[in-house]
């Protein structure tokens, strides 16, 4: 079922490498017979949209998830919020509540603060930070209800002190959202909410129409089409990423529990799909991981799914030594890394491609997804060899701000005029000439 791969021999190490092909492969594509399909029916959607605003949102969610909209029931009005939130079981707003605040806390440790000026000679550099205006949040619904990712990507947006978030959620056929998404709003302080469809809600966020304002930012996971959407759509907007399957990396070594590792490998591979590799020095183990893994499959709700994602794209990796095991890591970018050793912090410095990392036997990635604090945008796919999971910073951007005084202008003169004269713009010289003259 899961794959033993030798990367000590050039036959293992080809293996391993197919392997990590193919998951870069799937990061934020659409594959198959009917990709082709896939990409024209969005870009029909995000054209019909620009084009006729609220009718055609309310044409394609209805077409998508069987409803009944009209433009006048796309804004969930606030009582509705407040209804839904007062239905909820006391346990779960007191969780989600907790959650919030531990993701708020850490979201804000970590915001960039504009470093001190740099004043030298009458120059005056410095670099400042802004949140964005508005952030759109595509929040998963009936079919597919994930409340703790709505929690990590609006909240992180809260922090980052952005002053309108939207929410978009997909209705059933009455017309109702999930009444929990709606509570984490009303918990997060989330006051505008749609009833709109995956793709229609990327297509009006992007491109505004009357009833729902055009964000700056949008954020939050769906399906095919959805990825599709946001890809055709970045550069109009900013997006968060472009997802492929969920993985894990468990590096181990003797040290690992191989009933945990296992558990740890099937609670990746149970995504749909999902990715799990254990890389360990030790044979034994990953032995005893194989073993383990066949022998807690069955008891699983998702067992079927599970072990298709353990066929095509997970593996017990052996290497050579712990060095090897960090190299191969550092190949794989994954997304989630557990490191499980003796001294998962020696190991940790050898580590610099991750979108989150894992020490310790206590610390499952189930935390991560829940309730530590960062945020469980990850990137897949190897992007983390350059890219990072979300962060309050990703709603904030930066300007320079640069103030001369007359001495340091003319200080500064001649390298202007030799630099602006040598690339043939000669605009840029007279500005500066003209600020030198003689009684200016």
């Amino acid at each position: 079922m899961i794959r033993r791969i030798d990367a000590r021999t050039p036959e293992g190490r080809e293996m391993l490498e197919a392997l990590r092909a193919r998951l870069s492969a799937q990061q934020g594509m659409v594959s198959g017979t009917g990709a082709a399909t896939v990409e024209d029916d969005v870009r029909r959607i995000l054209d019909d949209v620009r084009e006729r605003g609220d009718e055609a949102v309310c044409e394609w969610t209805n077409r998508f998830d069987g409803s009944n909209l009209t433009p006048a029931d796309l804004r969930v009005p606030e009582n509705e919020i407040e209804a839904a939130y007062a239905a909820q079981a006391d346990e779960f707003i007191d969780t989600v509540t907790r959650i919030r605040d531990r993701v708020r806390e850490f979201q804000r440790q970590i915001l960039h603060r504009d470093p001190p000026p740099l004043a030298r000679g009458g120059r005056v550099l410095r670099q400042v930070y802004r949140p964005l205006a508005r952030v759109g949040v595509r929040a998963p619904g009936w079919k597919a209800f994930y409340p703790s990712s709505l929690l990590m990507t609006a909240v992180p947006a809260l922090a980052a002190g952005v002053p309108e978030v939207a929410v978009a959620s997909p209705p059933t056929a009455d017309g109702d959202i999930h009444p929990a998404v709606l509570a984490v709003c009303r918990v997060c302080g989330i006051h505008e909410v749609y009833r709109m469809g995956g793709t229609p809600s990327i297509a009006a966020f992007a491109c505004g129409t009357r009833t729902v304002r055009p964000v700056e930012m949008i954020v939050g996971p769906g399906n095919q089409y959805v990825t599709v959407a946001k890809r055709m759509v970045y550069g109009r907007v900013k997006i968060d990423s472009l997802a492929g399957p969920s993985e894990v990396v468990v590096l181990a070594d003797s040290s690992a529990d191989p009933r945990l590792v296992a558990a740890d490998m099937l609670s990746q591979a149970e995504h749909d799909p999902g990715s799990a590799i254990l890389v360990t020095p030790d044979e034994p183990l990953a032995e005893a991981v194989v073993a383990e893994i066949e022998k807690q499959l069955p008891d699983l709700d998702r067992a079927d799914a599970t072990r298709e994602a353990l066929k095509k794209y997970s593996a017990a990796v052996v290497v050579a030594d712990m060095d090897e095991a960090a190299r191969v890591t550092n190949h794989l970018a994954p997304e989630h890394l557990e490191i499980q050793t003796e001294r998962p912090e020696t190991v940790l410095r050898s580590i610099r491609c991750a979108g989150a990392v894992f020490l310790g036997r206590h610390t499952p990635v189930a935390v991560g997804d829940y309730v530590a604090g960062p945020s469980h945008t990850l990137p897949t796919g190897g992007t983390a060899r350059w890219a990072s999971g979300l962060t309050a910073n990703d709603f904030r951007r930066s300007m320079s701000v640069i103030a001369y005084d007359r001495d340091a202008l003319e200080t500064d003169a001649e390298d202007v005029y030799r630099m602006a004269e040598t690339e043939g713009l000669t605009a840029h010289a007279e500005s500066v000439r003209k600020r030198l003259e003689p009684g200016k």
